[in-house]
């Protein structure tokens, strides 16, 4: 399968995904730089199943590298930790021509790529990703962050990959609910750009579920082909465009602050928020209940969630009014204006909101 470009201004980068290619990370990574010194950052768990594949592919195309690791969890994306990792380069003596590679999931991925964006006033990264929800989205388009106490992602930067290589056969070792909720970036990525993958979703719900591996591929594909368009038209989010990725996320990400990110995992968080989007999009005449519907039936068909309990907390209000989406103390929303079609709105009301998750 030919590889998928990302096309950012003078930068462009590919996307390599392919049953087996952790195994081909030496050759990958000779196609998109000649590093002066590789360390390949990843947390325990990942660096126990999948470190040594990775150091032996390297050295095999005459590439060493040494591997640092972190504790899995939200918890090590946080200042701290980049601060320990800092050390841990720094240590190594790494220069301006030295990479990063990011060997794990979203949590991974997002706190490697804001070391390299940082470290040594910007250092190339390449983004390996291990679990669904960072094959489908996290992994493309070159936004890095760690979290604050005040909400996710609010310290961070733009800083592309040099490349991203995806194998679907590390998703075998996920653990299941990892599994099915980075199923509601899939769902996203549909909803927001192509009904036509919609519908492809729906009808393969059971090879999704098996983990079938020629339908993950063609899913992560696709996702990874959406993303790369959006990215490409809007690298730094400041045309609109790339905002309908944010589609779910909004209360989502506050979700996911008022519970200290321990009680839900990112894409269960998504899939609510997604619902409570389109019951705001019904309530103002944007879709009809049956879209509504429609998309509360496929998350829990694949087991998302589609309420949470504090959505009637107050705190849920308030964070939402520290997103980094909220403009001149307007809410910003992405909702459905139809099946794989959404749009910006920047008039969202408290009011509007409280009546859409009283309505779960």
């Amino acid at each position: 399968m030919p590889d998928i470009r990302v096309h950012v201004r003078d930068h462009d980068y590919p996307i390599r995904i392919a049953p087996g290619a952790l195994d081909d990370l030496g050759e990958f990574l000779l196609t998109v730089g000649r590093p002066t010194r590789l360390v390949v950052i990843s947390d325990e768990t990942v660096a126990a199943l999948y470190e040594d594949r990775a150091l032996r592919s390297l050295s095999r195309s005459g590439l060493e590298a040494d591997g640092v690791h972190v504790v899995p969890g939200e918890a090590s994306k946080s200042l701290d930790v980049a601060a320990s990792l800092y050390t841990a380069l720094l240590k190594r003596r790494i220069d301006r021509k030295s990479m990063v590679i990011a060997l794990g999931g979203g949590v991974v991925g997002d706190l490697a790529g804001f070391v390299a964006a940082t470290i040594l006033r910007g250092i190339d990264y390449v983004q390996v990703p291990t679990t669904l929800l960072a094959q489908v989205d996290s992994s493309v388009g070159g936004k890095t962050a760690v979290d604050h106490p005040l909400g996710k992602n609010l310290i961070g930067a733009f800083h592309q990959p040099r490349g991203v290589l995806t194998d679907p056969t590390t998703l075998t070792t996920l653990p299941r609910p990892e599994f099915i909720a980075g199923l509601a970036e899939v769902v996203k990525t549909a909803m927001i750009r192509d009904a036509a993958f919609l519908a492809f979703i729906e009808g393969h719900t059971r090879e999704l579920a098996a983990l079938d591996t020629d339908t993950l591929t063609h899913a992560i594909t696709r996702c990874c082909e959406i993303k790369a368009d959006v990215v490409a038209a809007d690298p730094r989010e400041t045309a609109g465009v790339r905002a309908i990725l944010n589609y779910g996320h909004t209360i989502g990400h506050a979700l996911e602050a008022i519970t200290a990110f321990s009680t839900y995992r990112h894409g269960e968080a998504v899939a609510v928020g997604m619902v409570a989007a389109a019951r705001i999009a019904a309530a103002r005449g944007l879709i009809d209940e049956a879209l509504v519907r429609r998309q509360s039936a496929l998350l829990e068909a694949l087991g998302l969630p589609t309420s949470a309990d504090e959505l009637h907390d107050d705190r849920l209000i308030a964070a939402l009014s520290r997103d980094k989406k909220v403009e001149g103390g307007r809410w910003r929303f992405i909702m459905p204006t139809g099946p794989g079609r959404v749009e910006v709105f920047g008039d969202v009301t408290e009011a509007d909101v409280r009546l859409a998750l009283a309505g779960r």
